[in-house]
């Protein structure tokens, strides 16, 4: 590190709120184009609070306040005056029975506090009854501590919805119920530099970044957001990312309450290029899929989940540790001048493991120049490797040499970050080491890394010269250094030239969108060729088809589709038609046309599937079998996946997903997600696919996503089959379930 399934209110249902009633948020609120919906009528803005008198009130009503030895309320009402103190506020108790609490004197009510007030704190077992006495003083900020609603089951779910709803009625924000006093905690006002701003939905959870002060890293608010039935994550996200003073901002995150909203936060901080990162709980598969194509097989909550934070430069992060190193280290270093990466060592054993694992991780380790090896090996002897991982055998670190080293080093255009691992201290040559380290540090913009490999960490090395480092950035393990490292990296690979993809949305919808609606059957899942209707209404190419009701027309229709031909039989509850033998390929003649009519049609009465009619199809050539399709997540609404198609689709699972919207470069970069992605360039003597036609595809099915996605449960186009390059790509088989 650098030196020292809560609330139930959707963003739609709160912006409706704003529109209809006219509600007037406490304080400026930032309204970016607030009215401004997609073709889905989804918000394409946030809407946010500002929170400034939260966090600075300069007067606060402790309601439920209590000076009574022993009592809970007691301690709670101590912590937030000493708070108060802190940030210069004036506290009001309000007791209904109590003249006065810790000397101060005591309202019997809202209605009778002598000012108006920022914040009140509620610390009562039940707060409904006092949100509509707070309405009416008009207080803009409220904190409930209390438990027992969601997190207790249905009947707190419900009481949860009920403070909710008086809530958005009385037009106050209110963070919880069932939070805490994080928000309110003593933080050090001596640290400089950019900030740490936390959000958490579990207090417990935040302190190993809080404790983060006590190593120099400074913070600058704590929102612990509990039940969220009115204030969210994305509020304080939205926020945080708008502060001068935060440098990057931390959560952990046990459940979004409104993807969208979510969304718009990350992109806000995404356009002010302030990074985030997230511990994200539920990495294992969440909700039973019961969904009928292959598509909805392949991609589980939290896949989507982690697609979306990554389309908006989240940084996911599994452990706690590593939530601390990642969001310190991206508060502090400076933007990297070069992304090559040089390890630094005094053993050739421990340099090389740590390249392998750097390699490993994703980061590029440049092989220094014939040059700047010659340069090093006047202060390294001849015999050791320096070309990248540098091993400069341990005595010259003792000396002169190892600055000079150091600077050599971090002189070298390619390199723009130098980790230096020391598995364990060896003073005094590790104390050198150090200092050399950290006076270099302050005179480069480039990155330097240590990683302090004793157990112990009492070091003089450690405590006093590491970690009283602004420049050095001080892991305790290698993995945790080049995760952060790589998280730096790609963050500002991602911000550089970041354009949101809610500013070009469609607000309007596109010719199709009137063609698609009349094919669509709300509960029904649609036949084969209504299916290929639907994507040809937005521009997918099909086969050339036609759907026949008797062999004799099955021979008409060959005949004009041109030999040889496919035949399959179309029917609104035919799923998957190769598993039941309702397909036949190849066929050459009238003989074999009649024959598989016969052989369709006599199938689909055995297995009781009924049938719109039968399809003749022109047989395409060889390509590359992808899929593409939509499915419905409950938290981020129409979700877009491309993977490999075929009958093998869900054995492979090899699929990447999107949220809507994106641009054709989040469609490239799904194509590069997939570990057949090769497939696509050509192999074993096969042309390259026409990735472009892929590209042009994905982008269909998105506008069909953002238009259709309040319609589609689920769309599937298995296989698309992308010709070689210039000739196109086809969707020879297509399922649409409708909502």
């Amino acid at each position: 590190m650098l030196g020292s399934t809560h609330g139930t209110l959707t963003t739609d249902a709160r912006r409706a709120r704003v529109i209809a009633c006219g509600e007037q948020r406490p304080g400026p609120v930032v309204h970016d184009q607030v009215d401004d919906l997609d073709v889905g009528g989804r918000p394409l803005y946030a809407d946010v609070p500002d929170l400034t008198r939260f966090f600075r009130p300069r007067s606060v009503a402790v309601i439920g306040a209590s000076d009574t030895a022993g009592r809970p309320n007691t301690g709670i009402t101590r912590q937030l005056l000493d708070w108060a103190g802190r940030v210069g506020a004036r506290v009001h108790p309000v007791h209904p029975t109590r003249p006065a609490v810790f000397g101060l004197p005591c309202a019997a009510s809202v209605a009778e506090l002598p000012e108006p007030v920022d914040l009140a704190v509620l610390l009562v077992a039940d707060p409904l009854p006092l949100i509509e006495e707070l309405g009416e003083a008009k207080v803009p900020f409220a904190v409930a501590f209390a438990s027992g609603f969601a997190e207790t089951g249905e009947a707190g779910a419900e009481a949860q919805q009920r403070l909710a709803e008086a809530v958005r009625r009385s037009g106050l924000r209110l963070l919880g119920p069932n939070t805490n006093l994080n928000a309110f905690e003593r933080f050090r006002e001596d640290l400089s530099g950019p900030a740490i701003a936390l959000i958490t939905q579990s207090g417990h959870q935040g302190r190993p970044v809080f404790a983060l002060q006590e190593l120099g890293i400074r913070l600058s608010h704590w929102a612990p957001t509990g039940n969220e039935a009115d204030l969210e994550t994305a509020d304080f996200l939205s926020w945080f990312a708008e502060q001068p003073e935060v440098g990057a901002i931390a959560a952990y995150v046990e459940g979004l309450k409104d993807g969208r909203a979510f969304l718009l936060a990350a992109d806000r901080a995404a356009r002010r290029k302030v990074p985030v990162v997230a511990v994200k709980v539920g990495r294992t598969e969440t909700g039973a899929r019961t969904a009928a194509s292959h598509t909805g097989k392949l991609t589980g909550a939290d896949d989507v989940v982690d697609a979306a934070m990554r389309q908006y430069g989240v940084i996911r992060v599994d452990a706690l540790d590593e939530l601390q190193d990642t969001a310190a280290l991206l508060a502090r270093a400076r933007a990297p001048l070069a992304d090559g990466v040089a390890v630094y060592s005094i053993s050739g054993g421990t340099g090389a493991h740590v390249a392998d694992l750097a390699a490993g991780a994703g980061l590029r380790l440049p092989t220094l120049s014939p040059q700047k090896q010659a340069e090093l090996h006047q202060w390294i002897p001849e015999y050791l490797n320096v070309a990248n991982p540098v091993d400069n055998g341990g005595h010259p670190v003792g000396d002169r040499r190892g600055r000079k080293i150091i600077d050599a080093l971090l002189a070298d255009p390619g390199v723009g970050v130098l980790i230096c691992p020391v598995t364990g201290p060896f003073p005094p040559l590790s104390d050198r080491l150090v200092r050399d380290l950290v006076a270099a540090a302050e005179e480069t913009d480039k990155l330097v890394c240590v990683v302090w490999g004793s157990p112990d960490g009492t070091e003089p090395a450690y405590r006093e010269v590491l970690l009283g480092s602004s420049r050095v950035a001080t892991f305790r393990t290698v993995g945790n250094c080049l995760t952060a490292v790589r998280a730096w990296l790609g963050h500002h690979r991602f911000v550089t030239g970041y354009r949101s993809p809610f500013d070009e949305a469609p607000r309007t919808p596109s010719p199709s969108f009137r063609k698609a609606e009349a094919l669509l059957r709300p509960g029904a899942q649609l036949s084969e060729h209504a299916a290929k209707q639907l994507l040809r209404a937005y521009g997918v190419r099909v086969p050339r088809e036609q759907l026949v009701t008797s062999a004799a027309a099955a021979v008409r229709a060959a005949g004009q589709v041109g030999y040889p031909v496919v035949m399959k039989a179309s029917g609104a509850q035919i799923a998957h038609k190769t598993e039941l033998g309702l397909v036949k390929i190849g066929l050459t003649s009238a003989s074999q046309v009649r024959d598989a009519y016969r052989e369709l049609t006599d199938i689909a009465r055995y297995e009781g599937v009924g049938l719109d009619g039968v399809l003749v199809c022109q047989m395409v050539g060889q390509g590359v079998e992808m899929m593409v399709g939509v499915t419905h997540d409950d938290l981020f609404g129409p979700t877009v996946t491309v993977g490999l198609g075929g009958i093998l689709v869900e054995v492979l699972h090899d699929a990447a997903v999107r949220v809507p919207p994106f641009g054709e470069d989040q469609a490239r970069a799904m194509l590069a997600e997939l570990r057949g992605r090769a497939l696509l360039d050509g192999v074993r003597g096969r042309p390259p696919a026409d990735v472009d036609a892929l590209v042009e595809v994905v982008l269909r099915v998105e506008r069909m996503a953002l238009e259709l996605g309040s319609h589609l449960a689920e769309l599937d186009i298995n296989p698309l089959m992308v010709l070689p390059r210039g000739q196109g790509a086809v969707a020879l088989d297509a399922l649409v379930v409708c909502r």
